[in-house]
């Protein structure tokens, strides 16, 4: 094949709780091709002590691990690589500390994801690799949290994530890998009470069933139906609860986890089983499902479309980026002023191309998702917008995106006007101080809420030093956006950052 026509290769790490998978591919045509697959045993959810802070041991594990995938992805741009951690992180109390130590062995930027969109990714993975256009629940158990999602064809119609997982469940009720009638119960009635709130929503409905094949795609699921099939309990992997029982008696019989002999129990496996069956036993009950079928795709496979969606949109049919679709969403439930928000998003992306004409392209998006819902907060008060705004976007599901990169576009719109202070830890970073000035100057352009001249305000910068030039008699015109604009001077003086005149 040509190079120049080759597919392009991606890669999707999934820092589970559990486990680091690194998965590498090509997609050509909406064709999947597994170039490389590596999988190591981190155990990174234990390494959560009771005050929810991830103990220096764990972080190490973490860290070898994501050094031997970097060696694998040196020679890799960063675009072509993204990075997902999942509960654990999200539960970690220092998980800032930890991301930063793991971006700079990886070389690549990690985003923590929320539980919502976790199962998004999830579905994504199982959708394509396992075509189907019948209802179907497909379920994940992972290390500290299960996953559920009910949907038809590619298409998710609910996604929700709960915190229970093997190794969670495991360690409360099995800590020392013995087993006992007495803790299994215990566990199952754990994992019913956290999923109970799940029954509503994802129970099959014998009359007018809402889905009509139940998928599970996770490492517990993997390796119970390995167990089941290698002791011939399933002649096809499929897991039932008569299966379950036969694995728990074993379980029992053994006594500890030590002198647990089961074919196709692998080690890395060994001491989280317990809990693993525990949840799978309480989903199979209470959720009606008679038979669940190990998925082919997984968490991994589906970061690997969502990048491919966004690097290219035609190698997935021309599949949209999914948080252009969360941006116009979030504008409608927000009831967003859309006149004003393109008005502020079209002057910004111009200001900053000005200001950072090599900027990522990533960088330039966020600028444009931000000036695009910099005004969600209208929604709850009119009064510190900027702030209800910071807050939502801070807190809210949106499809596509981290939540790192939330708390991003959270940050901008708190830092759409006011002092500066409250964000001088973020404007650290260069790449926001062109971002946040580009946005602040396109809402005082903006202010009169009506139609602007784009060509009125251009900006030059000479390294920090930035001049604001007006045309000639534009501030005559417009006395109020001029005297913001000295305001502005006075407001980027104080934080000492840059150097901002005014040319008028």
């Amino acid at each position: 094949m040509n190079q120049a026509h080759a597919p392009m290769i991606l890669a999707a790490i999934d820092m589970g709780s559990n486990s680091f998978r690194l998965e590498i591919a090509q997609l050509q045509h909406g064709q999947y091709r597994r170039i490389d697959y590596l999988k190591e045993t981190v155990r990174l959810g234990a390494g959560l002590d009771a005050q929810s802070m991830l103990t220096e041991e764990a972080a190490q594990r973490g860290l070898e691990c994501l050094k031997r995938f970097a060696d694998r992805l040196a020679d890799l741009p960063t675009r072509q690589v993204r990075a997902v951690a999942t509960q654990t992180l999200r539960e970690a109390r220092n998980r800032n500390a930890f991301l930063a130590r793991a971006q700079e062995v990886l070389g690549h930027p990690i985003e923590v994801i929320s539980g919502r969109e976790e199962a998004r990714l999830i579905y994504a993975g199982v959708a394509r690799m396992q075509t189907a256009e019948d209802p179907r629940l497909v379920i994940d158990i992972g290390g500290r949290s299960t996953e559920m999602i009910l949907g038809r064809g590619p298409q998710p119609l609910r996604a929700e994530s709960f915190q229970i997982g093997s190794v969670s469940l495991s360690m409360r009720y099995f800590p020392e890998g013995r087993f006992t009638s007495e803790a299994f119960r215990a566990a199952q009635v754990a994992a019913g009470a956290e999923l109970e709130e799940a029954m509503t929503q994802f129970a099959r409905h014998t009359a007018q069933p809402r889905w009509r094949q139940a998928l599970g795609s996770s490492g517990t699921v993997g390796a119970v139906s390995q167990i089941l099939a290698a002791n011939g309990v399933s002649a096809d992997g499929s897991i039932t609860l008569d299966g379950l029982r036969w694995c728990i008696e074993h379980c029992l019989d053994a006594g500890r986890v030590d002198t647990l002999k089961l074919a196709g129990l692998k080690d890395d496996r060994r001491a989280v089983v317990g809990g693993g069956l525990c949840i799978l036993y309480t989903l199979l009950t209470h959720f009606d499902i008679d038979r669940l079928y190990p998925a082919k795709g997984a968490l991994r496979q589906g970061v690997i479309f969502d990048l491919a969606e966004r690097l290219d949109p035609l190698l997935l049919g021309g599949a949209r980026d999914m948080r252009e679709q969360s941006v116009t969403e979030l504008q409608r439930r927000f009831s967003v002023d859309r006149d004003q928000a393109t008005r502020v998003q079209q002057i910004a992306q111009r200001l900053h191309a000005q200001l950072s004409p090599k900027a990522e392209e990533e960088h330039r998006r966020e600028l444009g998702w931000a000036a695009a819902l910099h005004e969600i907060g209208m929604m709850v008060s009119h009064h510190d917008h900027h702030r209800h705004s910071a807050y939502l976007l801070s807190h809210v599901d949106a499809p596509g995106f981290s939540q790192n990169q939330l708390r991003r576009l959270g940050d901008l719109a708190l830092g759409q006007r006011g002092g500066l202070r409250k964000l001088e830890e973020q404007l650290q970073d260069e790449s926001v101080v062109w971002q946040l000035l580009a946005l602040r100057l396109a809402a005082i352009k903006c202010h009169a809420r009506s139609a602007v001249d784009a060509s009125a305000m251009k900006l030059h910068r000479d390294g920090d030093q930035v001049t604001i030039e007006l045309r000639k008699g534009w501030a005559e015109g417009h006395p109020r956006a001029h005297f913001l604009l000295r305001e502005e001077l006075d407001a980027w003086s104080k934080l000492g950052r840059i150097q901002l005149a005014l040319n008028d």
